[in-house]
């Protein structure tokens, strides 16, 4: 397996050798795809990768999880067998909940349920539901899954609900500090805490429904649930966790490490989607073993023509 800089300097070379940068980036393209192939032939598996260049561009819509991605997945679905059940990489930082809770029915419908995660890098929030709804999870030494507790405009829904209601209770037993529950209350716009016990009450009913088709006992889905829903448990949204504390909770957690071809593909198709993001306009790649693929490019920023200044 080549290293992130042996695929970086090799992909420079190949640009240089051609004085042309962009052979070195299809050298890249061509090398993901080659890995994706490889990783089916190692597995016997379908394989889809969903890949968001989130660590580095700044926050966008389309680096999320969203309803534009069913198109992807539609393109990536078509013309697999769907016999061979699949195996979904994710490197996502999240995004919305419903759009996550359509991608899972379309998937587990299609493949019969028979679908597992591998995560090279991180699969956050969203993409971390997107993984525990699966039957099992490939992590590795570097590998994480995120907390999945629902978050509106970057506030944990959880802690806003559990505050104002901790303000209630402590007003009735010290009435003294009304005023100061008073300033950190009417800061809450109308509407916002039902939407926020909305919220809560979709997350926990979404969990529900994946765990139901889980085959865990009551317990590992009581841990599941402590560990990546409730946020009072996580204390951050951004709360890394890894491969370990994904096992003590419960979760069918597979080591990486266990097949070393299959790593070396994984990691290949990773390094080369973190180098293709860093080096070029990319957003985000939906790709499967059989030439499929859609991606997502930045938009370029049109600048009109300036016409200088006719001086007299």
């Amino acid at each position: 397996m080549p290293s992130w800089s042996e695929l970086l300097n090799t992909a420079r070379e190949e640009g240089s050798r051609a004085s042309n940068p962009g052979v070195g980036l299809n050298y890249l393209v061509e090398q993901k795809s080659r890995y994706i192939t490889k990783l089916t032939e190692l597995t016997g598996r379908n394989t889809i990768l969903y890949f968001s260049s989130f660590l580095h561009k700044q926050p966008s819509q389309e680096l999320v999880i969203n309803d534009k991605d069913m198109n992807a997945f539609m393109e990536n679905v078509y013309k697999l067998d769907k016999t061979k059940g699949l195996d979904l990489i994710l490197h996502t930082p999240g995004g919305e909940i419903a759009a996550a809770e359509q991608i899972i029915y379309y998937l587990h419908s299609i493949f019969n349920d028979d679908i597992r995660a591998i995560i090279p890098q991180m699969a956050m929030s969203a993409g971390s539901i997107i993984a525990v709804s699966c039957k099992s999870i490939v992590m590795g030494r570097q590998s994480c899954l995120g907390p999945f507790d629902p978050q509106i405009n970057n506030m944990p829904t959880q802690s806003v609900v559990s505050e104002f209601y901790k303000a209630v209770n402590d007003i009735a037993n010290n009435p003294a500090s009304l005023g100061l529950w008073q300033t950190i209350i009417s800061k809450l716009t109308p509407t916002f805490l039902t939407t926020c016990e909305q919220a809560n009450e979709l997350s926990e009913e979404l969990t529900n429904n994946i765990l139901f088709k889980s085959g865990y006992d009551e317990d590992t889905k009581k841990r599941i649930k402590e560990t990546f829903g409730d946020s009072q448990n996580s204390k951050t949204h951004s709360r890394h966790i890894n491969r370990d504390k994904c096992r003590e909770a419960g979760l069918a957690i597979e080591d990486l490490e266990a097949n070393q071809d299959i790593q070396d593909a994984v990691l290949s198709i990773h390094h080369c989607c973190m180098i293709l993001s860093e080096q070029t306009s990319i957003m985000k790649i939906v790709e499967n073993n059989i030439g499929g693929a859609y991606v997502v490019q930045q938009p370029q920023i049109q600048v009109p023509n300036i016409l200088p200044i006719q001086r007299k």
